[in-house]
């Protein structure tokens, strides 16, 4: 069974695209819950999103609208309480997309089989398409630094099941290295590296997979673009010394 989780916050211009995606994956549909986690604090928005889902249930779509009664932890928090729910126990993958990602029909196709024939792999990450790479100089600069990322960093790594970053979007897990790992933490910005460094001082193996696309959007406003490397950078920076010295004296 796979769990696809999708956070939410205020996502107005997208929660059609990524709800209608996640519930077009071809997989069996008594085999895949699309667990959509809404933070949304707009009321309307949280009415169209709560539609949305329904509309989808009503076409035979396992869907879930969870929302909670604060943000504690933002995007960790709500992976970690839609962790909870008593569903989930049944589930054995957690495929996660942000609001803005879209991934294709064969994408669980495409990357659980990674996870069925070695018990060994926590996680299979695909690599991130642009819808806008030419909308400005900004995204296009971006699109150089990411496919550097992925294609260097990522693929590197991978070919020697060494260890890489969870992008924290367009990947898909394994439930069982994620609760040994300890779960979701939102001690941090970047919750996605934390639960990859501790699976990997668990000794678990990641697959990155470049020839599995997942569309998105680029910032393309300079308060975006800085809201985003702010996040990126200092959660980075603070989980290093949360974990730096238990990173450091391992062999």
């Amino acid at each position: 069974m796979v769990l696809v989780q999708i956070p939410m916050y205020n996502e107005r211009e997208v929660y059609k695209l990524s709800i209608g995606a996640a519930c077009g994956l071809s997989w069996p549909s008594d085999r895949v819950i699309v667990q959509v986690l809404d933070d949304s604090t707009d009321p309307t928005i949280k009415d169209l999103v709560e539609l949305e889902c329904k509309i989808w249930a009503k076409k035979g779509k396992n869907v879930k609208y969870e929302v909670r009664n604060n943000r504690e932890g933002y995007k960790a928090g709500a992976l970690k309480e839609g962790m909870l729910h008593a569903y989930v126990q049944q589930c054995d993958f957690l495929a996660v997309f942000d609001a803005d990602f879209q991934p294709e029909p064969d994408f669980l196709m495409r990357t659980i089989p990674y996870l069925a024939r070695n018990p060994q792999i926590a996680l299979v990450q695909a690599r991130w398409e642009f819808v806008n790479p030419n909308e400005c100089l900004m995204t296009r600069i971006q699109k150089m630094t990411l496919d550097y990322h992925f294609k260097v960093e990522q693929e590197a790594g991978s070919s020697t099941f060494a260890f890489f970053g969870f992008n924290g979007t367009a990947g898909v897990w394994r439930i069982s290295a994620i609760k040994e790992a300890g779960g979701w933490d939102d001690r941090t910005t970047v919750e996605d590296m934390d639960l990859a460094v501790r699976a990997g001082l668990k000794g678990w193996k990641f697959v990155y997979v470049g020839d599995v696309k997942v569309k998105s959007e680029l910032p393309s406003n300079l308060k975006a673009y800085r809201r985003q490397q702010h996040r990126w950078t200092c959660g980075a920076a603070n989980l290093f010394r949360k974990m730096g010295a238990e990173i450091l004296l391992t062999k």
